[in-house]
């Protein structure tokens, strides 16, 4: 494997290490902006819109540009957004520095991909993806955790400053490593319009977007759950992100496994269930049982979690490929923008929870996605039982 490939995953490791550590960290940026945690919640909403609508316009636009030149200076916005963020002197100014670092993050995302395909021959794309998609799992697993702990040693601004560090480095690295002259080919939006309107389609697109947007109702106000809610301390919330990231690992890899043996309509099926009633826990836990108890049973409960959240998209990914083979990259940049978009609705939902409630109601309003994304698994289903040629794509 061609080494360069891993040093686009490290990019890739720093981008989501920021993405997934954010949650943690909004209780102290509410306390300093003075500002409430459903107020700088709006952070994450603000970033996750602009990744899902700006990441394709830009690719678009910049798709026969030079790929080294791409790769490095979203590299370099993205590590000027992390210094504006730690050295921000209002809430202003840190909402327009996520900003930038969403537009950076996703036209890195689409041309690290595109990029490792290049550098390796045809039978080691699939590993070569998975390498720079890898640096998002090892992310969820160890980046964000870390990114927490500097947080606790060093405040929200030294967790900015130390990823903007690690970009850097990777920055320099892949602009004396990437060769000069990579170019794609550029793909009008009228394409990905089409494909995202094709037969089928919008359904799976929309099973996406619910589901990514339980999942962040309570993802992205994982500390009031745990601070408020369950009475632990700050503190424990690095080990809240561990076992997560441990989970997603496990669940990561499952998803995969179980697509391949069983189906990835089942395995799709079987995630949404399990999601919903891990969702149901995670409000049920703060609940029902005292606080001595609820705070190491919902760190317990990140585990399981973290196994099922991240089992739902080897799944998700192969039944959208697997409807529009012939069209694989355009489906999988629809996906990822309506992932993104749930991510952004997720957290504006959870911050309308939490100034018009209470912590403990963000797992009851979460599972409700999940139980309409399986109503619409169902539904298309049913639907496509009554063609054999669409069924065999749909249902697996």
């Amino acid at each position: 494997m061609d080494k360069r490939i891993f040093w686009l995953a490290v990019g890739s490791f720093t981008i989501s290490t920021e993405g997934f550590v954010i949650s943690t960290l909004l209780p102290a940026i509410a306390a300093d902006a003075h500002v409430t945690v459903a107020t700088a919640g709006l952070l994450i909403t603000a970033f996750a819109f602009s990744y899902a609508l700006g990441g394709p316009v830009l690719a678009t636009l910049t798709g026969t540009w030079d790929r080294r030149w791409v790769i490095v200076s979203t590299m370099v916005l993205f590590v000027v957004g992390n210094l504006v963020a730690a050295a921000s002197s209002s809430f202003a100014i840190l909402m327009v520095a996520r900003v930038l670092m969403a537009l950076a993050s996703g036209l890195f995302a689409a041309t690290a991909q595109a990029t490792a395909v290049s550098l390796v021959d045809d039978h080691h794309r699939a590993r070569a993806i998975a390498v720079v998609v890898g640096g998002t799992t090892v992310a969820v697993a160890l980046g964000a955790p870390l990114g927490a702990l500097i947080a606790e040693a060093y405040g929200w601004r030294g967790t900015f400053v130390v990823i903007a560090a690690l970009g850097a480095v990777a920055a320099l690295v892949l602009g004396w490593r990437l060769p000069r002259g990579l170019q794609g080919s550029r793909l009008p939006m009228t394409d990905r319009l089409a494909a995202a309107v094709a037969p089928g389609m919008p359904a799976m697109l929309l099973v996406t977007f619910l589901c990514l947007a339980g999942a962040f109702t309570v993802l992205s106000y994982i500390a009031p759950l745990a601070t408020r809610a369950a009475g632990l301390s700050a503190m424990a919330l690095p080990g809240m992100l561990l076992a997560f990231g441990v989970g997603a690992v496990i669940g990561n890899f499952a998803g995969g496994q179980l697509s391949d043996r069983f189906g990835s309509g089942r395995t799709v099926l079987g995630a949404l269930f399990a999601n919903t009633i891990m969702l149901l826990s995670l409000s049920l836990i703060p609940a029902l049982l005292p606080r001595s108890l609820a705070g190491p049973v919902l760190i317990a409960a990140m585990v399981p979690w973290g196994i099922v959240g991240w089992a739902f998209m080897p799944g998700q990914v192969s039944r959208i490929v697997a409807h529009a083979p012939g069209a694989a990259a355009v489906v999988l940049s629809l996906n990822g923008t309506a992932l993104y978009l749930g991510v952004a609705l997720g957290s504006l939902v959870g911050s309308e929870i939490l100034r018009l409630g209470d912590p403990v109601d963000l797992g009851w309003v979460a599972a409700v996605f999940q139980l309409a994304s399986i109503a619409i698994v169902l539904a298309s289903r049913d639907k496509a039982s009554s063609s054999r040629g669409q069924y065999a794509v749909v249902a697996d």
